[in-house]
């Protein structure tokens, strides 16, 4: 039998309002493996009025408190690690490696959230006014909209919640409808279990055919203040267009067409591990992952070969098998996305140097794929592939890699390869990006870092003092003794 989960609304788990459900479907084994709750706007607004009348009483609790329930969480996500490697294989089709990481990574977000809680929280300005005490301050939004996505569940989960709730702030929640439970009620469950107050916390799933009019009640709520997402472009566009509509400011962490630029004097070697790692970690379903290897030509002929050969190799299927390296796509219709981004460039005269793009049983399995002389009449120079494939262009200089690299609307991640560190960061510096790494792939994150990207991979930051900032308004306060100010009229 399915699991069967509800709505999380005041820290109690309840129906939606209509009494749907909605199926969250294995992309493995094509079952369904939970039935959850298919929330509407009138549950939206049943989240808010709990997490509007929680906001004062949690804004007010004491930074030991709330520090105390972060760790508390950090302890409990890591003691259910071996349930979210399950629970990852069955909802999203992720190998055990990743999920494991998932686990790891959203305790150190919880660890780092904790840390925030009592971190210093404004500074004194100058004043001209005499007798007078000047001070800028950081204090809670109000009720956050959190957005998550289902390719890095647990960890994106986590981080939509952490330092919101941290700062002061209270939030409604809905997670992606392809992985409700890894990405939103499996957090719930994590914060509540530590000791998170009713109502600091609520979880709103629904249908796929509901998601457009729950994120508009969502967002055009009054008494909702931020609105962060994470996931595609084109879904971000939209959720950042209605954010502004209502004057409400938003972290969009989007889409990305990641480089891996491996210079002339790269470690061929060191560079084909990295390509591998960057382009194929969780079937490339990460925004971070490599979507282009650009190439110098003096070690081209070397790295295509030595890579091809190694992505040809790598185990793929089942991603509850232990030897698994590369598992499904999340659903049939991204496999068939993938499957015509690869038909159409080797329609416009790309090779396949690994892998077929064929999609295969049970639908939602390609094997890995490389490119070569991809150009830019393929669709695949520019969109975002998003799968179990990557492309390698040659190029001639450091510089033909930079422009390279800039030429995309993205501007997410990237990495740098070579034995030249100095050269390594002077090409770093010219990259349009939110990130980069010099000697690194381009997927790397951690908790205290500023997390984000620029051009259509959206604007704004998580992680660390830049999260903290983001989910706080900067407020100006002066205090002087009565009778001290002049008023001239």
């Amino acid at each position: 039998m399915p699991l069967t989960r509800g709505l999380v609304i005041n820290g109690q788990e309840v129906p939606a309002s209509s009494g749907r459900t909605t199926g969250d479907t294995s992309p493995w084994s094509g079952d369904v493996y939970a039935e959850v709750a298919a929330g509407t706007p009138d549950d939206v607004r049943r989240a808010v009025d709990a997490a509007d009348a929680a906001f004062e009483a949690w804004a007010a609790t004491k930074p030991a408190e709330r520090r105390r329930i972060f760790l508390r969480a950090a302890q409990i996500m890591t003691e259910r690690a071996a349930d979210i490697v399950t629970l990852m294989a069955e909802e999203v089709g992720g190998i055990a490696p990743w999920a494991g990481f998932n686990a790891h990574l959203a305790a150190d977000i919880l660890l780092e959230a904790a840390a925030e809680v009592t971190r210093p929280t404004g500074q004194t300005l100058a004043t001209n006014a005499s007798g007078v005490h000047s001070t800028q301050v950081r204090v809670p939004k109000g009720v956050i909209a959190a957005i998550s996505p289902w390719n890095a569940p647990v960890i994106l989960g986590v981080r939509s919640v952490a330092m919101p709730i941290a700062m002061g702030n209270t939030v409604v929640m809905k997670p992606s409808e392809d992985a409700p439970i890894a990405c939103g009620l499996l957090v719930s469950d994590v914060l509540h279990e530590a000791g998170l107050p009713p109502g600091v916390l609520n979880v709103v799933t629904n249908d796929p055919a509901d998601a457009p009019e729950v994120v508009s009640a969502l967002i055009a709520d009054p008494r909702v203040r931020m609105v962060n997402f994470t996931g595609s472009t084109e879904i971000g566009r939209a959720i950042g267009v209605q954010a502004a509509r209502h004057l409400k400011p938003a972290v969009l962490e989007l889409g990305g067409k990641n480089a891996l630029l491996v210079l002339e004097d790269a470690d061929v070697d060191y560079a084909v591990d990295a390509a591998v790692f960057g382009s194929f970690m969780n079937a490339g379903q990460i925004c971070m992952c490599v979507d282009r290897v650009i190439v110098h030509r003096a070690v081209a002929e070397e790295f295509t070969a030595k890579f091809a050969d190694r992505v040809r190799a790598l185990s793929y299927g089942d991603p509850g098998d232990p030897g698994t390296a590369v598992g499904p796509v999340v659903n049939p219709a991204a496999a068939a996305r993938i499957a015509a981004l690869v038909a159409d460039a080797v329609a416009h005269g790309a090779e396949l140097a690994a892998g077929t793009g064929l999609i295969e049983k049970p639908g939602t399995l390609i094997r890995p794929v490389v490119l070569t002389g991809v150009t830019k009449e393929m669709k695949i120079y520019y969109d975002e592939i998003f799968g179990p494939a990557t492309v390698i262009h040659t190029v001639d200089s450091a510089d033909e890699a930079v422009a390279l690299a800039n030429d995309t609307p993205y501007g997410l991640t990237a990495g740098v390869i070579t034995e030249n560190l100095a050269g390594g960061l002077e090409v770093a510096g010219r990259l349009r990006t939110g990130i980069v790494h010099v000697n690194d792939q381009s997927i790397g994150d951690e908790p205290q870092a500023p997390f984000g990207g620029v051009k259509s991979s959206g604007y704004g930051r998580f992680g660390g003092q830049a999260g903290a900032e983001a989910f706080t308004d900067t407020r100006w306060v002066t205090a002087q003794a009565v009778g001290h100010a002049h008023f001239p009229i």
